[in-house]
């Protein structure tokens, strides 16, 4: 039975603890779930590609887009804008396809309030050591940046009792595993699916 509306999965955690690995690992081993492509004004790293990894903007083109409401979400991260563009989000769950979001914090929780029937997981890092380890050795943040980052980490990880699920990143496989699990279980919910089947009897 086609649904008659796709899932949303939200996937966000502190800067370092591998969103961007897990969603890829996760895009590749189930490719029904679509991605929704974040923007952001930060500067591409090496090998990121524009509107593959991230619509990159200016901080003149994001303003303009939040003015505009064609944000769903959008935050303010260590001085760089991040959000997510809300058409391509709205038309693939009007078609009954899973969409899942790997975005920010705040912008997690933006995202909660106008779709509180999403699913929300944390994605959880093994130890601080280890984040810290992590943004370390992506080579691109100064001390002082590295430092702001693990001090917005802990006030991230104070928010997650505002989620419905949490993963710990501990290896890409398992997190990829527990997802999958997640998306499983939920999409099998009485009160996602209790309409089309009392629809289907009166049929």
């Amino acid at each position: 039975m086609k649904r008659e509306k796709g899932l949303l999965i939200v996937l966000s955690g502190p800067s370092g603890v591998g969103k961007g690995t897990v969603c890829g690992a996760l895009r590749e081993k189930d490719t029904q779930i679509k991605y929704s492509v974040s923007a952001t004004t930060r500067k591409p790293r090496e090998g990121e590609v524009d509107g593959i990894n991230y619509f990159f903007k200016s901080h003149e083109e994001f303003e303009r887009m939040i003015a505009e409401g064609d944000m769903l979400e959008h935050a303010k991260y260590v001085s760089n804008y991040y959000g997510t563009p809300r058409k391509y989000v709205e038309e693939e769950l009007e078609k009954g396809h899973d969409v899942i979001l790997e975005i920010e914090v705040q912008g997690a929780l933006q995202v909660k309030e106008s779709f509180p029937e999403g699913v929300f997981i944390f994605l959880m890092p093994p130890s601080l050591n280890e984040l810290r380890s992590r943004i370390e050795g992506r080579g691109t943040e100064t001390d002082d940046l590295i430092d702001s980052r693990m001090t917005v980490a802990k006030e991230e990880i104070d928010m997650m009792d505002k989620y419905d699920y949490v993963v710990e990143n501990d290896k890409v496989e398992l997190a990829v595993s527990r997802i999958q699990s997640i998306v499983t279980a939920e999409n099998c919910r009485k009160d996602r699916l209790i309409h089309q089947y009392k629809q289907l009897m009166e049929d």
